[in-house]
Order: C-alpha cells, then structure tokens, then sequence
C-alpha cells in the first residue's frame, strides 16, 4: 500500500507543475509583449486582443501605446480602441473622458459623431435608479440633446431621442416623488402644503406634456385647498379663489380626464367654504 500511495502522491505532484506551468504560460508571454519596444509588434498585439474581446491585455498596451505613439499615423486608431477598452471594462469615468478627448483630438474624424454618441452614453450608463442622485442623467440628456442638434443626420439620432426620453422619465419619476413627500409631510407641519403646491407647479411648467400633468393639477389642487383652509381667516378667502382657479383650468386643459370627477368634489368642497366665509361676514355686518 505505501508504495501504492507514494506513486499517487508523486503523480499529483506532478500533474499539479504540469498545470501551473500551463496557466503561468500566457502571462509570461503577455508581459514579454508589454515589455517589448518593437511598438509595431506591440500594436499587432494589441489588436489581437481586441479583436478577441480581450479588453484586459489589450487596454494594457493600448496604454503604453497611448503615451509612445502620441501624433503618429497610427494614433487616432489606438485612442479610439484605448476608448472603447475603457468602456467594454465597465470604467465609464475614464471612458467618458477619452471619448471626450478623442472629439477634440480629431474633429474632422469621420469616428468624430461616433465618440461624441459614446461619451453622453457613458453619463447615460453611470444613470441610477430615480431615487438616487440624478446627476449623470441631467448630463446624459443634456449631452443627447447637444448630439442630436450637432450631427442631425447621424445613424444614431433616433436612439439618441429615445435615450432622452428615458432620462426625461427618470428626473420627471424623480421629480414626483419629492413633491408627494411635501404633501405627505402636511400631518408634520401645514407649511409642506404651500411647499407641495409650488413643486407640484413647477413639475407641470418643466414637463408640459407630460401625460402625468392632469395627476400633478391634482395633487396641486388638493395641496392649495388643504392649505387655504388651515389658513388665517384673513387669509382664506383669496387662497379659496386661487383652488377655483385652478379648479377652471384642469376642467379646460383636462376635459376627459379620469381624474375629473376628484377635482369637481373639490370645486364644491372650495365653494361651500367660500359661501362659509361671506355668510359669516353678512352676519358680523347684520349684527
């Protein structure tokens, strides 16, 4: 039995360098090309990995490319796949700023519309979730639409749109949601209404066309007339006529809406109120 098991453990061993010096092979020859100044070569190299989808090794020696070959015939084509390893890899900020780069290197490249797409695509891939912080969709709709006027009849404008659409959705998702938390907040402090009514404006000034805006007159209704009620008493009737006000216009802008019915019960509610008030004041005066 020893020598039995003498035997299998030498031949473990031996299957154990075998593979090692199978895994260990490639990065030895890598690192012999990463060392090597035959830059032609290098770049042969560098473009096999690419091709392969190797974006690891090849942005490795794009990158000393990158520095060695700066203003050569063959540079513009290294920055652009440099670009592209980048964001293959998932690193968008380094992304963004070669593509970046790369328009202002060659303006007149015909890859120059191309990069420009890519760089507010890389903002539009960094976009999160509506809750979080907005500020790479801000950018990415900013920079879509400063694409689409730039290069109007590129292949890419009609994704371009739809990108836009997207990041307009998200911040519009975004922008509800914080003015709902002023309404929902009114139980704390009555002051979160008038800060829930001019939110919930300005949400209906910054999307217009939105197909939410009958939902956003709504709640900016009930914001104003919960407001004007809790209001002091020299104070109530004005805020009243405005709830009317706004009452008027959703009927008009919103003739067939769902919602209609809601905003003709508060109409009634802002009514009788009203008819509160001035029947108080002909009482004060008859007495």
């Amino acid at each position: 039995m020893r020598p039995l098991f003498l035997a299998f453990i030498i031949l473990a061993a031996f299957s154990s360098c075998s593979i090692f010096k199978k895994s260990s092979g490639p990065s030895t020859n890598f690192n012999k090309v990463l060392k090597s100044t035959d830059y032609t070569y290098k770049q042969q190299m560098a473009e096999k990995y690419y091709v392969n989808k190797d974006y690891n090794h090849a942005q490795l020696l794009y990158d000393d490319l990158y520095r060695v070959l700066k203003g050569s015939e063959h540079f513009e084509d290294i920055w652009y796949k440099y670009a592209y390893c980048a964001y293959y890899l998932k690193d968008y900020i380094n992304a963004e700023n070669l593509f970046k780069g790369f328009v202002e290197a060659f303006p007149n490249s015909p890859k120059s519309d191309e990069m420009d797409y890519m760089r507010a695509y890389c903002f539009f891939k960094e976009s999160p979730k509506y809750q979080l912080d907005q500020t790479n969709t801000t950018k990415a709709m900013g920079f879509m639409q400063a694409f689409v006027a730039q290069h109007p009849n590129s292949d890419k404008v009609k994704v371009a749109d739809s990108i836009i659409d997207v990041c307009r959705s998200k911040l519009e998702q975004k922008d509800f949601e914080n003015a709902k938390l002023y309404y929902n907040l009114q139980a704390t402090n009555t002051a979160y209404l008038k800060a829930a009514s001019l939110t919930f404006n300005i949400l209906m000034n910054t999307y217009p066309d939105s197909q939410f805006s009958d939902e956003y007159k709504l709640y900016l209704i009930k914001s104003e007339y919960l407001y004007a009620i809790q209001s002091m008493e020299d104070k109530k009737k004005a805020r009243l006529e405005q709830v009317l006000t706004d009452c008027n216009d959703f009927n008009d802008r919103f003739p067939e809406s769902k919602l209609k019915k809601q905003v003709q019960e508060y109409q009634e509610l802002t009514n009788n109120s009203i008819k509160k008030i001035d029947d108080n004041e002909q009482t004060k005066k008859a007495g």
